[in-house]
């Protein structure tokens, strides 16, 4: 009688990050292309040079990562981000940009990406970056968030809905008083060991009242909520 397998047979090694890369330079992706291959982990599983193609590419081969440039003929990384997260809410998007402060990637924030990167980035970066969306984190650095979003404050309309019976946007009251410092201070560009310090909690208090408020919130990560505090006048401008 043949042995069971034992639990590292059984499960067998993690399947890898699967990755598509759209960017209407075939160099770039030639180039990105080469640093993740030359990553166990990492499987590049198509290309596109465009939006549409991208959405074509997104619904045939189910890339848990889309390497996403903002600015490309046809539909732009902003539309077609919008289209993946709605239709396939399982795949993460990461912008490409040239600039950490261009308007185009901050949209596209707005439109679901889980974060952005330079062009630029090293490859340990980029690396880093997938699999920290595969994740499902955010990898645009807190700070660099809140810069963005200062930078394109005028853009983001103040909500027009009813306030609440506390008078806050009826979006972020359901929160706790505690969950509103939180969530406070992740916009204010905070990690969770600096909110742990300045609320005298534990780092794994924050993380909890961080995983609590993305789910009222209904978004998907730091970045979205950050968005929406600004969206809802909890961050001044």
């Amino acid at each position: 009688m043949t042995d069971p397998p034992s639990a590292s047979t059984a499960t067998g090694p993690a399947a890898p990050i699967r990755v598509l890369l759209v960017d209407d330079q075939a160099l770039l992706r030639m180039g990105f292309a080469l640093v993740l291959g030359a990553e166990a982990d990492l499987e590049v599983v198509g290309e596109a040079g465009d939006g549409r193609t991208a959405l074509e590419q997104v619904a045939a081969l189910r890339p848990d990562v889309v390497l996403m440039d903002v600015r490309m003929p046809g539909m732009n990384g902003i539309e077609a981000t919008a289209r993946v997260v709605a239709e396939h809410p399982t795949t993460r998007v990461l912008i490409l940009t040239t600039f950490d402060l261009d308007e185009y990637a901050f949209a596209a924030l707005r439109a679901g990406a889980s974060g952005f990167l330079l062009k630029d980035a090293r490859p340990a970066e980029l690396v880093t970056a997938i699999r920290t969306v595969a994740s499902g984190d955010a990898v645009v650095a807190p700070r660099v968030t809140r810069r963005m979003l200062e930078m394109f404050a005028d853009h983001l309309p103040r909500t027009a809905d009813t306030p609440s019976a506390t008078g806050m946007d009826p979006r972020v009251a359901e929160l706790t008083p505690r969950e509103l410092e939180v969530l406070r201070a992740v916009a204010e560009g905070l990690s969770n060991a600096e909110i742990a310090g300045r609320l005298f909690l534990s780092e794994a208090t924050v993380k909890t009242h961080v995983g609590r408020i993305l789910a009222k919130l209904h978004v998907r990560d730091r970045v979205q909520a950050v968005v929406l505090a600004y969206e809802t006048g909890l961050v001044g401008r």
